[in-house]
């Protein structure tokens, strides 16, 4: 019975119990839920720890009492829970702060300087921005942003008191504000809770502001700060008809369709107006202008404006323009700005010097002499390439509407065509799976193209086949636009050659490309030709090129003297033939009707791949575009497993 759940009908202590509430644990304290300690059981009854009877037996609970015996245990008073919203009841954070508003409709402000405070409710989080009232001001004013949580980024996370600082800026619905300073309190609770505070600063004055106190202090008027002439009718009717002439040059080469061009500026002395006249010369492919500059007074800084200057206005007045261009400032030789555009003054006529020589005590310099024009190229500039296609292709369907495939160099694909070069190949990486893999790269001459065949290896599970389709190669970290390509001067043995970010490292090759760099020395360097006649020596390849030496050696100098008669078996034989020793064919197997490819060289020496190439088959089966003529067969012969085929052998005790 002890061990079933304690529910009602399954309790056998009470069965005359008629309520099975559960005792109330918490309350409403002016409107907010406070825990409680319950004071009574289920159905209202009494706890058994209340209960005198809890730790007595059936003798007098009194004198087993422990409380009566030893006291009360003494507890430290604990400290009343106090929520969160009850800590921080009515304590809010001040911050000092302003934003700019642009201001793009008014002849009067470009933008407006706005100080508002940032108000921080510690109770609960939440912020909102109020501005003072400042009495005609000409917009509303008061709260900015209602209060709330308002969120600092785009994952939902809300402006925290940790998040505010003096000298940052807040972006509010769309407005940044600048925290300038905050109230006594504010630092101190930051100060308080680890935050170090950033140095006070000073917000910006209002222009809009400034120009209003300054207008009701004083009624003010802008003075000009040239001088204007008195009698305006007078000048008019004196200087009437009198022009003063300029040929001027604009050189604008850094601008988009900017060149060199010469322009004709006339100043009238009558109303000291300045124009630039446009010449039937620079009007060639273009619009047809009159005039570059309309008659108008021409200023010296036309940007040099004053605070005041209504923005939205186009056009500049007296009352704006500080100084204007006079004669005393156009002199031959020297530079004048008409709005923002530099022309250099290159000569005048003859009534302008004359003019400057009896009016003003002038003499003006000589004129600026320049080259000769020269004639205008189109320059042509290709466009960049977007990886479709080779770039080839991509600069023929610049040139036309419709797409044309590229010139081909048909002379060189005529003269070598179906002439290959190939390459044994290893992956030169950190990968040691990649050590047995073996690759064979055949060089197209006439087209430039190069592919790729990898041998198959038995029980590795490379596949082996097809590694690269026949295509041009670029060489790493070249111009895209311009790409620079793998050609035959790049291979030899040794050379690294990087195939789409493969590194691959030419161990071998056969004879018929020592042959073509016999043929053509010029296209090689000295030490590739030499690298590959090592290799081939090595293999046994040119015995015959060694032999006709020593005969034509013989025959320029006669018989080599006899050397002294050694102790050891080498009695009575030549230089030429101890070096020759190693490269002694296996004359017992070999007949006369024994074909080249089944000679097999008795040399070891060299420590890399290394291929047996045939002499009598590389006009029929090399120069192949079969798959099946440049895959490698596997042989094995006793534990070594050779590669054997028609141009290129493996040996894996490299």
């Amino acid at each position: 019975m002890d061990d079933l759940p304690k529910l009602p009908g399954n309790d056998f202590a009470n069965r005359l119990r008629q309520k099975h509430h559960v005792p109330q644990c918490f309350k409403y304290l002016n409107g907010y839920p406070i825990p409680v300690k319950p004071i009574c059981g289920l159905g209202g009854e009494q706890l058994n720890e209340d209960s005198i009877y809890y730790c007595t037996d059936e003798t007098d609970a009194v004198l087993y009492d422990p409380i009566l015996t030893y006291g009360r245990l003494r507890k430290l008073p604990a400290k009343p829970y106090r929520p969160h919203f009850v800590l921080y009841d009515q304590k809010t954070l001040k911050f000092n702060a302003f934003f700019r508003q642009a201001v793009p409709e008014s002849p009067k402000e470009t933008f407006r300087i706005r100080y508002v405070n940032i108000l921080y409710f510690l109770e609960d989080d939440t912020m909102t921005v109020l501005e003072p009232v400042i009495e005609n001001c000409g917009y509303p004013q008061g709260r900015l942003v209602r209060r709330g949580r308002i969120l600092k980024n785009c994952l939902g996370e809300p402006y925290s008191w940790k998040d505010l600082n003096i000298g940052i800026d807040l972006e509010i619905h769309g407005y940044v504000f600048h925290v300038t300073d905050c109230d006594p309190f504010t630092k101190e609770f930051l100060l308080s809770n680890g935050i170090e505070l950033n140095e006070m600063e000073f917000p910006p004055p209002d222009p809009a502001m400034n120009e209003r106190s300054i207008s009701e202090r004083q009624n003010f008027k802008h003075h000009k700060m040239y001088p204007v002439p008195q009698d305006k009718l007078r000048k008019y009717l004196e200087y009437q008809g009198k022009v003063l002439h300029f040929d001027c040059l604009l050189d604008e080469p850094d601008q988009p369709g900017g060149e060199r061009m010469t322009y004709k500026l006339f100043y009238f002395l009558e109303d000291d107006t300045v124009s630039i006249k446009e010449l039937k010369e620079n009007q060639e492919g273009r619009d047809y202008f009159p005039m570059l500059l309309r008659k108008q007074k021409l200023p010296k800084s036309w940007k040099d404006l004053p605070v005041t200057y209504p923005s939205i206005s186009m056009e500049l007045s007296d009352h704006e323009v500080s100084e204007y261009y006079s004669p005393r400032d156009l002199l031959v030789g020297g530079t004048i700005f008409v709005f923002g555009r530099k022309f250099l003054l290159l000569d005048c006529d003859r009534f302008t010097r004359s003019y400057y020589e009896k009016v003003l005590k002038m003499v003006q310099p000589d004129a600026v002499e320049l080259g000769n024009r020269e004639d205008r190229i189109p320059r042509k500039e290709l466009p960049t390439y977007l990886g479709l296609g080779t770039p080839e292709d991509s600069i023929a369907s610049h040139h036309s509407l419709v797409p044309k495939s590229p010139r081909k160099d048909v002379v060189t694909y005529l003269v070598n065509m179906n002439k290959f070069l190939r390459y044994g190949c290893v992956l030169d990486n950190a990968h040691p799976e990649d050590s047995i893999r073996r690759f064979v790269l055949s060089l197209s001459l006439a087209d430039g193209t190069i592919s790729i065949m990898e041998s198959t290896i038995r029980n590795s599970g490379i596949r082996g086949g097809r590694f690269l389709s026949p295509k041009k190669v670029w060489k790493p970290d070249c111009n895209p636009d311009a790409p620079e390509y793998y050609t035959a001067k790049d291979f030899f043995i040794g050379a690294i050659i990087i195939v789409f970010s493969h590194r691959f490292r030419i161990v071998s090759t056969d004879l018929y490309v020592y042959r073509y760099m016999q043929a053509h020395p010029e296209m090689f360097a000295s030490n590739a030709i030499e690298t590959v006649r090592n290799y081939l020596l090595a293999e046994g390849h040119l015995k015959d090129d060694l032999r006709q030496a020593v005969e034509d050696d013989y025959q320029r100098y006669g018989p080599p003297p006899e050397p002294a008669p050694e102790p050891n078996d080498d009695k009575g034989v030549g230089e030429v033939d101890k070096r020759l020793q190693d490269f002694k064919l296996n004359e017992s197997k070999m007949t006369d009707d024994t074909p080249l490819a089944t000679l097999r060289v008795q040399s070891d020496s060299h420590p890399c791949p290394s291929p047996i190439i045939p002499d009598e088959e590389i006009k029929k089966t090399y120069h192949s575009h079969e798959h099946m003529d440049l895959s490698l067969q596997g042989q094995i012969e006793g534990e070594d497993v050779i590669k054997v085929g028609k141009s290129v052998r493996f040996e894996d005790g490299c």
